[in-house]
């Protein structure tokens, strides 16, 4: 494949209006001192400051608090048990956190440190509002950096790799376009480093048996991930509607070179598959809504045009659903026009129906969501049916 069309792939990234670029340790930390590549992360950090300036939101997944703090706690090579590893994430952490903040801020670019378990992104209710905190710092022009929370995870409820941390973070943001940035420049038929024929696969539309059986363990000694954990990753992201990328990160500006043309592994979701369309599916399937809001007829007008569902525009409700549910939508007629996830409870919704926004506060004693049932949360079924 010539670099032209690498390039031409590579728009994925340059047009993703929600970009994740995932940083291995092995890049991000020298293995003997255990402090940060420097000069390396300045250079990402000016790719990463571009992708803001011209638009893109922009969430990191940082690996490398575990091997910055196992090196200034004087811990052995080799593996940690678990409490050694939470112990140098607690450590590592605060660095790595730093060094991020430290050349964010030299760019003028508010950066925030978020910490997840796999129970964070499991979990419907934390879920939300992980994804709420998300959707408002980049609102905000900031860009968040994620870690593992590892000081607290246990075995049971860890990720264990920061790949797969990743492709749950671009479904949870809705993300486009995910890059992987790794100590490989991709997928091969075979590991390249034991087997000399090995082939570059620079395109995956379609995650098979053969292609899983292509993936190997770790290639380095610092990070936790392999190429096993990447394809696993790419499974999640195609499946959300996000496109990946596996590309090296042993240069400066990697991601520049994967835009000016590099080689590197992309894997695609199907044609017409977006992660708008995705969650809108996921939406408009469910089996069973847990409620039923009935809303007037300018309020039905409205959503066909696309606006949010406002407390306002709803007569009644029945049901017990809690924040989050999926609940069916019914015109004056008691037709089932949209389903959505509603924004209340139904024991709050029912305090505030038929209410207009401004009173949510004085009427729930807390300052909620102006919209009952926000529009990018809404799916109107003559609409999904078409």
């Amino acid at each position: 494949m010539s670099q032209s069309e690498f390039r031409s792939r590579a728009r994925r990234l340059v047009e993703a209006r929600r970009l994740v670029v995932k940083v291995g340790s092995a890049l991000l930390v020298d293995a003997k001192t255990g402090r940060v590549n420097r000069a390396w992360l300045e250079s990402l950090v000016d790719d990463l400051a571009r992708a803001h300036g011209r638009g893109q939101q922009v969430i990191v997944v940082s690996s490398g608090a575990i091997a910055m703090g196992r090196r200034h706690l004087g811990l052995p090579a080799g593996r940690l048990r678990l409490e050694e590893s939470q112990a140098a994430a607690a450590v590592g952490q605060i660095r790595l956190a730093h060094a991020w903040k430290e050349l964010f801020d030299e760019r003028g670019i508010a950066t925030a440190q978020v910490l997840l378990t796999l129970e964070d992104t499991e979990e419907r209710r934390r879920y939300l509002n992980a994804r709420s905190t998300l959707d408002t710092l980049l609102g905000l022009k900031a860009i968040p950096v994620i870690n593992e929370n590892d000081t607290v995870a246990t075995a049971e409820i860890r990720y264990g790799d920061n790949d797969r941390l990743a492709a749950r973070v671009a479904q949870m943001a809705s993300a486009e376009c995910l890059v992987l940035l790794s100590d490989i420049d991709g997928l091969y038929t075979a590991d390249p480093g034991k087997d000399p024929d090995a082939q570059f696969i620079p395109e995956v539309r379609e995650i098979s048996g053969a292609v899983e059986a292509m993936a190997s363990g770790p290639t380095s000694g610092v990070g936790s991930g392999g190429m096993t954990t990447k394809v696993a990753a790419a499974r999640i992201a195609v499946g959300a509607g996000c496109s990946l990328c596996i590309a090296s990160g042993r240069r400066p500006n990697p991601l520049r070179a994967v835009e000016e043309g590099t080689r590197c592994t992309w894997f695609l979701p199907g044609r017409g598959r977006t992660p708008h369309k995705v969650r809108k599916q996921w939406i408009a399937g469910t089996l069973k809504p847990a409620g039923r809001l009935t809303v007037d007829a300018g309020c039905a007008q409205a959503l066909t045009r696309g606006k949010s569902l406002l407390p306002a525009g709803v007569a009644k409700l029945a049901g017990r659903f809690e924040r989050g549910d999926t609940v069916s939508v019914l015109d004056p007629e008691g037709r089932e026009i949209a389903r959505g996830l509603v924004a209340y409870s139904a024991e709050d919704a029912a305090r505030i129906i038929g209410r207009r926004s401004s009173e949510i506060e004085a009427l729930l004693g807390w300052r909620g969501r102006e919209e009952l049932i926000h529009r990018d949360d809404l799916v109107m079924l003559r609409d999904f049916e078409a």
